[in-house]
């Protein structure tokens, strides 16, 4: 466990499978969390349970596609703790929508969210989070080998998000670093339906020979945004039981 007591993270989509088990971890390691996610109401009843006092948890109702959002986002952190150390974006969606009949509006629905939503959290942040603090982007093992059938424009926004962390790992170093999360089949709601379908036949291709688990990402997040991690960034981890190997 690492102490982030007096420390203060923004997390989008944190309503989410992941992003629960992240927030759950910092709020254990001491942090306050504001917990920015469109679903306000469930993140609230989820912040509720973790931390009933609602003394360390803030909530926030976050459309990862509006930069106006975001912003309100960051000024919670400021009045409600008073600045910003750690930024972690897990705000995401999944669908499906093969590329023959995807429309327009399809594509820039998962774009929008998936990537812009990073590059807005990120442009805003940055001159906010405090010296030695930390970004951590969540990526996606379909980053890397390109998304399953009908995901096409999920794949593409994952690898915008490891081309944006990489490039501003740059621009903001050293002040903050700037690092990524590639999960890969993890047993969230999100997928769910995709599990229900081809479940049994990614068991069987991942070498761990399970899903992986949403605090097995928290665990890693909370790793690059510790100081164990002081010395890495512009780099990705990859948790996904070794479905993929790679850079």
């Amino acid at each position: 466990m690492f102490d982030f007591s007096q420390r203060v993270l923004l997390l989008t989509g944190a309503n989410g499978g992941i992003g629960r088990a992240i927030a759950r971890h910092f709020l254990q390691a001491g942090a306050k969390v504001v917990m920015a996610d469109i679903d306000d109401h469930g993140a609230a009843e989820f912040a509720h349970s973790v931390d009933g006092g609602d003394s360390n948890v803030a909530v926030a109702k976050l459309d990862a596609s509006k930069a106006a959002d975001v912003d309100r986002a960051i000024e919670l952190c400021i009045r409600r703790f008073g600045g910003l150390d750690y930024l972690v974006t897990a705000a995401a969606i999944y669908e499906d929508h093969l590329l023959d009949g995807m429309t327009d509006e399809q594509w820039r629905r998962t774009i929008s969210i998936n990537l812009d939503g990073v590059f807005y959290a990120c442009r805003s942040t940055a001159p906010i989070i405090r010296e030695g603090g930390a970004i951590v982007n969540l990526a996606s093992e379909a980053a890397h080998i390109g998304g399953s059938r009908g995901h096409s424009h999920y794949g593409v926004s994952k690898a915008g998000v490891l081309a944006l962390t990489r490039s501003i790992s740059r621009e903001l170093a050293p002040r903050i670093r700037v690092n990524a999360v590639s999960p890969g089949t993890i047993d969230t709601p999100m997928v769910t339906k995709f599990l229900a379908e081809h479940g049994s036949e990614f068991v069987d291709e991942i070498p761990m020979r399970r899903l992986g688990r949403p605090h097995e990402v928290a665990h890693a997040v909370a790793f690059l945004c510790s100081e164990a991690a002081s010395y890495i960034t512009g780099t990705t981890i990859h948790v996904n039981g070794g479905s993929y190997v790679g850079g």
